[in-house]
């Protein structure tokens, strides 16, 4: 089984950019359906993400990223370098994806994926809005092309 997960707010512009690629696997998998994979969009529920990928061999995750890069710009990372131990906390919207990928190893073992992929892209901007960047967009385009060519190899 292979697991797709978009994260983000789409409320704020580039930020939506993970939900946005899920979406669009989401309707490429209706026309082009392949039984195991599954995609979902998790918006800003990490623990959506510790529990979407239980079970999974493989795990790709899509996000926005602000690291002072150039806007567009994509960075394709094994998940074992993002992890990230969870601090304690009484809000569950501070547990992100990258603490569901430490956590789900912890709590899940040979149930969590060890195959894990994150796509980050760099944002223009995270200002409250529905549009993305140019560039952004671009890339969006870029990291759907690459993830449904890995479902297409996944599947030979």
């Amino acid at each position: 089984m292979l697991t797709i997960i978009g994260c983000g707010n789409s409320n704020r512009s580039d930020d939506a950019v993970g939900v946005i690629v899920a979406q669009r696997l989401q309707s490429h998998q209706k026309t082009n359906p392949q039984p195991d994979v599954r995609i979902f969009d998790a918006g800003t529920a990490g623990m959506d993400v510790m529990f979407q990928a239980r079970g999974s061999k493989a795990l790709i995750i899509i996000d926005a990223n602000q690291s002072e890069s150039e806007p567009g710009t994509i960075f394709k990372v094994p998940g074992e370098e993002l992890e990230n131990i969870p601090q304690p906390s009484y809000n569950l919207h501070d547990f992100r994806w990258d603490h569901a990928l430490y956590a789900g190893k912890q709590i899940f073992k040979e149930q969590f994926p060890i195959d894990v992929t994150v796509y980050l892209i760099e944002a223009a901007k995270l200002s409250p809005g529905l549009e993305l960047s140019p560039e952004v967009a671009r890339a969006a385009d870029s990291v759907c092309k690459s993830i449904i060519q890995q479902i297409n190899q996944h599947h030979d």
